[in-house]
C-alpha cells in the first residue's frame, strides 16, 4: 500500500513520491541523467539549483557580503556559516566527546572517528578512508596525478591545499601571527602548532610508553619505533624508511639528482646552497670563527656568553641547546628509543647509536694522513694526530702544572685532584669520573663482550684491549725503551719498565709514606693497614691479602700433584715446594 497521498512510486527501489516531478528528479539518481549543463567548461549536472551554484565560479558574482570582516560569498548559506566564526556560535555537537562543530557533514565525519566506520576503499591497495575526497587524493599516489599547478613556477600538487600554501611562498603572504611572540605563518594549522610551543601542550600521546607529542605526524612516525613499520621503500634498491623524507634524500643517492639549483628558489633553498659552496658568512664577533647558518652562529656566542636558556624541571641543570636538554631528560625516564638492529641494545640519542653500530660494521671512516691508522670517530682522529704534529699542549692543570692537548683532557685530570666522581654504578654502587669508564665497569655485571677478535674469536669488553691482544697475533711490540731497547705491546707496561732505571716511585703511602713503583703493589701494601683480605679459599675460607698467595694455599687441598722430583719421584702441588725439595737433594750430594 502507497503512503498516504504519495502516488508516484520509484520502479527500481519502491521510494513513493507525492508528485510527477519529484519522481523524475529522483529517476536521475539511478539513471545517472545530468540534463543541466554548464556553457562555459560544459560540465553537467542532475539539478538546476546545482547548476546556479557552479556557474558562480565563471562570473566571480559574490553579493554577499559579511558585516563584520567585509569577505565576499556567492551563495547565503556561506555567509551564514562564516558568520559563526565571529560569534563563536559552532552549533553542531557530538554526542560522544561534546566537540562542536560549523558544519553538519564535519560532525558526521567526525562521529566516524568514534565509530571506525570507513565505507571509502582504495581498489589498489585496499586501504580505507572516512571521506570520499580522502580516497580521491589517496588514488593519486598510485595514479602519479597532481592537477593543481602553481602558475609562477608550474610546479604541480596534487590537493588544492598544498597548491595553496604553495603559492604563498611566491606572494610572502602569512596572515596568521602568534600573540605571544609575534612569528607569522601561512596557515592557521601552523600557528596552532606553534602556540603549544608556548603553552607545552602535547595532545597526542603514545600508548606505548606514555611519550606526548605536539603533533599527529611526530607521534605518527613515533610509533614505527615500536612497530618496526618502515612503509616507504625505495624502489631502486627495496631498502624500506620510517619517512618519505629519508625515502626522498635516499632516491637522489640513484638519480644523482641534486635539486634547488635554481635561483628563483633562493629564498627556501639559501642553507642548502651555502653548504654547497662552502662560504661562512655569519661570523663570531669574539672570536672570528665562520657559519654557514645564523642559527649555527647564534648557538655559537652561548659559548662566549655562557647563556644555557633550556633548563631541566627535574634537576635543574642547564644547557645551550634545546636537543642538548631532550636527550638529557631520557637520563630521568629511562626512556632509550634509538635500538641496534644487531644486538637489541638502546640509547638515548641517535648519535651514541650510530657510534656503537660501527662496532658491528667495524668501520672506521677517519684516517690518519701520517701513519694510516684509522679510527670511528674525528675526534679520535683529531687527539691522534697531536702525536705526529707535536703541538703544544695549551691546556694546563694549575694544582700539579701538568698540560694536555685539549680541554677535555685537562677536566678530566682535574678530577684526581677534586676527587669528583659523578658517575655512579646502579649495581654496586662504585662511583667514577665519566661516563665512559662507567659503561666499561658494568660490562663486569652485564658479561657484555662486544669487541671480538677475528683471529681466535676472543671477545672483550674495552676496545683497547682487544687491539693490545692482537699484537699477541701478530707480534707487534710498538714501544720501546730508550735504555736497553727491551720492547712492550702495551704502553703501561714500558712506562712500569722505564721506572727501574729512573728508580721512580710515584704512588705513595698515605699512612706511613713508602713510595712504590706500581699502582698496584700500593693497592696490596695498603692492605697491610687496612686489614682488608678480599681473597677468600673456597675450601677451608682461609682469606688472603693477595691472589698469588691464594692461588699458591689452593695447591695445599689440590690432589693434582703435577711437580714430580727427578730423584725420587715425589710429587708436589706447588713449583716452589718442588725447588725447595730439590735444594735438599743438592744438600745431600755436596755432604758426600
Amino acid at each position: 500500500m502507497p503512503p498516504s497521498g504519495k502516488v508516484h512510486r520509484c520502479p527500481e527501489c519502491d521510494k513513493w513520491f507525492r508528485f510527477q516531478h519529484q519522481l523524475i528528479i529522483h529517476e536521475r539518481i539511478h539513471t545517472g541523467d545530468k540534463p543541466f549543463q554548464c556553457s562555459e567548461c560544459d560540465k553537467r549536472f542532475k539539478f538546476k539549483n546545482e547548476l546556479i551554484v557552479h556557474e558562480i565560479i565563471h562570473t566571480g558574482d559574490k553579493p554577499l557580503q559579511c558585516s563584520e570582516c567585509g569577505k565576499k560569498f556567492s551563495l547565503k548559506h556561506q555567509l551564514i556559516v562564516h558568520q559563526r566564526l565571529h560569534v563563536g556560535n559552532k552549533p553542531f555537537q557530538c554526542s560522544e566527546c561534546g566537540k562542536r562543530f560549523n558544519y553538519k557533514a564535519d560532525l558526521s565525519y567526525h562521529e566516524r572517528t568514534h565509530t571506525g566506520y570507513k565505507p571509502h576503499q582504495c581498489s589498489e591497495c585496499g586501504k580505507c578512508f572516512c571521506q570520499k575526497g580522502q580516497l580521491s587524493v589517496h588514488e593519486r599516489t598510485h595514479t602519479g596525478e597532481k592537477p593543481y599547478q602553481c602558475s609562477e613556477c608550474n610546479i604541480s600538487f596534487s590537493t588544492k591545499g598544498s597548491l595553496t600554501k604553495h603559492e604563498k611562498t611566491h606572494t610572502g603572504e602569512k596572515p596568521h601571527q602568534c600573540i605571544e611572540c609575534g612569528k607569522r605563518f601561512c596557515q592557521r594549522g601552523g600557528l596552532k602548532v606553534h602556540i603549544r610551543i608556548h603553552t607545552g601542550e602535547k595532545p597526542y600521546q603514545c600508548g606505548e610508553c606514555g611519550k606526548r607529542f605536539q603533533t599527529k605526524d611526530y607521534l605518527l612516525i613515533h610509533e614505527r619505533i615500536h612497530t618496526g613499520e618502515k612503509p616507504f621503500q625505495c624502489p631502486d634498491c627495496d631498502k624500506s624508511f620510517c619517512n618519505r623524507s629519508d625515502m626522498k634524500k635516499h632516491l637522489r643517492i640513484h638519480t644523482g639528482e641534486k635539486p634547488f639549483r635554481d635561483n628563483k628558489y633562493r629564498t627556501k633553498n639559501t642553507a642548502h646552497k651555502i653548504t654547497s659552496v662552502g662560504e661562512k658568512i655569519h661570523v663570531c664577533s669574539e672570536c672570528g670563527k665562520g657559519f654557514r647558518l645564523k642559527m649555527q652562529l647564534i648557538i655559537h656566542l652561548r659559548v662566549h656568553t655562557g647563556e644555557k636558556p633550556y633548563q631541566c624541571s627535574e634537576c635543574k641543570k642547564s644547557y645551550s641547546q634545546r636537543g642538548m636538554l631532550t636527550v638529557h631528560k631520557r637520563t630521568h625516564t629511562g626512556e632509550k628509543p634509538y635500538q641496534c638492529t644487531e644486538c637489541s641494545k638502546c640509547f638515548t640519542s641517535s648519535s651514541k647509536l650510530k657510534i656503537h653500530e660501527k662496532i658491528h660494521t667495524g668501520e672506521k671512516l677517519y684516517q690518519c694522513s701520517e701513519c694510516g691508522k684509522c679510527y670511528c670517530q674525528q675526534g679520535g682522529l683529531l687527539r691522534h694526530k697531536s702525536i705526529h704534529t707535536r703541538r703544544e699542549k695549551v691546556h694546563q692543570c694549575t694544582k700539579c702544572g701538568k698540560s694536555y692537548f685539549d680541554k677535555r683532557s685537562l677536566t678530566q685530570h682535574e678530577k684526581t685532584h677534586t676527587g669528583d666522581k659523578p658517575c655512579q654504578c646502579s649495581e654496586c654502587g662504585r662511583r667514577f669520573r665519566d661516563k665512559v669508564s662507567l659503561i666499561r665497569h658494568e660490562r663486569t655485571h652485564t658479561g657484555e663482550k662486544p669487541y671480538q677478535c677475528g683471529e681466535c674469536g676472543k671477545s672483550f669488553g674495552i676496545e683497547s684491549n682487544l687491539n693490545v691482544h692482537k699484537r699477541c697475533h701478530n707480534g707487534e711490540k710498538p714501544y720501546h725503551c730508550a735504555e736497553c731497547g727491551k720492547c712492550f705491546r702495551r704502553k703501561q707496561h714500558l712506562k712500569n719498565h722505564e721506572r727501574t732505571h729512573t728508580g721512580e716511585k710515584p704512588y705513595q703511602c698515605t699512612e706511613c709514606d713508602k713510595s712504590f713503583s706500581h699502582k698496584f703493589v700500593l693497592t696490596v701494601h695498603q692492605r697491610t693497614h687496612t686489614g682488608e683480605k678480599p681473597y677468600r679459599c673456597a675450601v677451608c675460607e682461609k682469606r688472603f691479602n693477595h691472589l698469588g698467595d691464594l692461588t699458591k694455599h689452593e695447591g695445599i687441598h689440590s690432589v693434582d700433584k703435577r711437580y714430580k722430583c727427578m730423584e725420587c719421584g715425589k710429587g708436589f702441588s706447588q713449583k716452589r715446594c718442588l725447588t725447595s725439595h730439590q735444594r735438599q737433594h743438592m744438600e745431600k750430594k755436596t755432604k758426600t
